[in-house]
Parts: C-alpha cells; structure tokens; sequence
C-alpha cells in the first residue's frame, strides 16, 4: 500500500488551521471580537497574511471556522464521556470556564447575544442532533438552552455536575 505522497502537505496544512484557530481564540479572550484584525491573528498564529488568506478570506470565515472546531471538539468530549450526565458535565465546564467567552460577556455583548440567537444556524443544528444522541429524542432542547445560558452566566463545577444529573435525570424518565 502506498503512502499518500501529500501527507506532509495535509499535516502542514491542518498545523496551520489549528494555529490560526488557537491565535483566534486566544485574541478574542485578550482584545476581544470587535478589535481584533485578520493581521493580529496572522502576528498571533505566526502566519505570513498570505498564508493567512489563503486558509480563510476573512475575519468572519476565521470566526466560522473556530465555532464549527469549537463544537466539534464538545461533541467529540461528549462522545468520550462514560455516561450522558459525564457528558453535560464536562461541556458545562467547558462553556463556564471558556475565556473567549468570558471576554465577549464583557467587551462583545451584542455579537455573543446575536451567536447564541442563530438557532437556524447549521451549527446549532448539528450540536442538537448530537445532543439528541447523547440525550435521546425531544430531550436536547432543554440541554441545549441550559448550555446556550452558560455563555451567558457561567456557573461553577458543582452547579454543572448537580444540573447535569438533574437534566439527565429528567431525560431518564
């Protein structure tokens, strides 16, 4: 079996999205959303613009980019959870304890609110299939705003393991 001759080629370019994605989230949780430029993330990620350009046209395709890797990488601890209630859990703890959004709670308000809000978004979508197999049919709805709430007002580990059970609990009967 022949090894594919672009591998190093692919891994260059997934290194490239995942610094540019972390230089993202880590200037959105230090200058936040609305200050920052597509030439701090390339300063940040330690990109040439080019480089830059050539993965994301603009500042918004980068911030699309980081939310779909964002609730990608939820589901995927989600999955790896033991149980549903582990799950909820530990992306409750993700979602509270999150400086970008921290940050935007303060300097972003407005754009937080209209994110949390995009409930016909794709992304919101495919979080709530994921939900509904971790949950079970018509149970996400109320994970899912008890998550979307989160952004909004973090709340502390023993809140999120108790609430946790508490929704599973609920989703159990």
């Amino acid at each position: 079996m022949p090894l594919n001759k672009y591998a190093p080629q692919v891994a260059t370019h997934r290194r490239t999205q995942n610094a540019i994605l972390e230089a993202t989230k880590e200037l959105i949780a230090t200058t936040g959303l609305k200050k920052m430029s597509m030439i701090e993330i390339a300063d940040v990620s330690q990109v040439s613009r080019a480089t830059l350009y050539n993965h994301y046209r603009d500042k918004d395709s980068v911030l699309l980019a980081l939310c779909e890797s964002e609730l990608a990488r939820l589901v995927e601890m989600a999955q790896n959870a033991p149980d549903a209630t582990s799950a909820l859990e530990q992306i409750s703890l993700q979602v509270s304890s999150d400086p970008a959004l921290a940050a935007m709670r303060v300097q972003d308000p407005d754009q937080l609110a209209l994110a949390l809000t995009k409930h016909d978004d794709h992304l919101w979508k495919a979080f709530a299939i994921a939900l509904n197999h971790l949950l079970g049919e018509g149970k996400s709805a109320l994970a899912l705003r008890w998550l979307l709430g989160q952004a909004l007002h973090p709340i502390n580990p023993q809140q999120s393991r108790a609430q946790a059970e508490a929704i599973t609990g609920i989703a159990n009967l």
